[in-house]
Parts: structure tokens; sequence; C-alpha cells
């Protein structure tokens, strides 16, 4: 039986969530496939991306085992489209309401979750970028606001895989 507690050799997981049939909602997905065309020689080692799309269960498991986990999704907030958020882990340790599908288990509840249920082997180093949708309408492509925002947010996720690269060694 596998030690669920037992903490694995250091790594930063990047996971993308959202839809692609739903315009800017796929944004967090979007972000992976350009950090991935970005490294193509290779993603630097001990990082992982990792595309969830709308499956916030796999945030959970990917994220056993990591030292840091950055998060990608959609937002709705009332801000102007393509505007970044950074939201720090420990903004999101609050309890979360029960649900009865495993299809509305988003990222927040893993994070909830994969806290309580992998204890020390869940990482306590997670940060969320959080990108405004302009539409959530049917349709595959981004909006022209949102898609320069996955350019910025990609070179946050470098700066950030640079800093993490250096404390690893």
């Amino acid at each position: 039986m596998a030690d669920l507690t037992a903490p694995a050799a250091p790594s930063l997981v990047v996971v993308g969530c959202g839809n692609l049939n739903r315009s800017d909602d796929g944004v967090g997905v979007r972000v992976i496939h350009a950090l991935r065309s970005r490294w193509a020689d290779g993603v630097p080692e001990g990082v992982r991306l990792f595309d969830a799309g709308t499956g916030g269960m796999e945030v959970m498991f990917q994220a056993r085992g990591a030292s840091a986990l950055l998060i990608i999704d959609a937002c709705r907030s009332g801000s102007p489209p393509g505007a970044v958020f950074t939201l720090p882990g420990e903004e999101i340790d609050g309890a979360r309401e029960p649900t009865y599908s495993l299809h509305d288990f988003r990222w927040d509840h893993a994070i909830y979750a994969g806290r309580r249920i992998f204890g020390a082997a869940f990482p306590s180093d997670l940060t969320v970028y959080l990108i405004e949708a302009e539409s959530l309408a049917l349709g595959t492509e981004l909006s022209a606001s949102v898609q320069s925002a996955v350019g910025n947010v990609c070179d946050f996720i470098e700066e950030r895989v640079r800093r993490w690269c250096a404390q690893a060694v």
C-alpha cells in the first residue's frame, strides 16, 4: 500500500483548467499549450505541465507529492477582460459547499480536499492565476484581450519556474 503522505522529489506542477469549447473559459488550458510550445526543447527538470480541462478531481491527484502548485483558470469578476489576478494559496483554505456531482468538483474543491486527504504530501506553496474572461459563449477561440493575457501569464510562470529551479538546486 502506498504511503499517501510521503513527500516525493521536489516538483512544481502547473495545471491549466477550463473548457476549450466555451471561448475564454479555456484560457487555463491554452496557457499550458503555450508553455509547451515555449519549452519545445523540453520542460525544465522537475516541472510538470497538466491540462486538467474541467476535471477538478485531477487537480487534486496531480498536485499530490508536488512541492509547489500553480493553477490557471478563467474568472468573471466584472473587471476588464484579460485582467490577470494572482491569488496566493493561503487565500484558498475555506471549506467548500458539499456537492453531489463530480462535475461540480472544481479546482478550489480539489485544493480543500487535497489538503485534508494528503496532508503533508499536498503542496503548501500554491498560487492561482485567474484571467478575466470576456466571453463564455460556445466557441473555440479566445477573445483578443484574453489571448494577450495568455502571453503575460506565461511570462509570469516562466519567471516563477526560473526562481523555483534556482532554489531547488
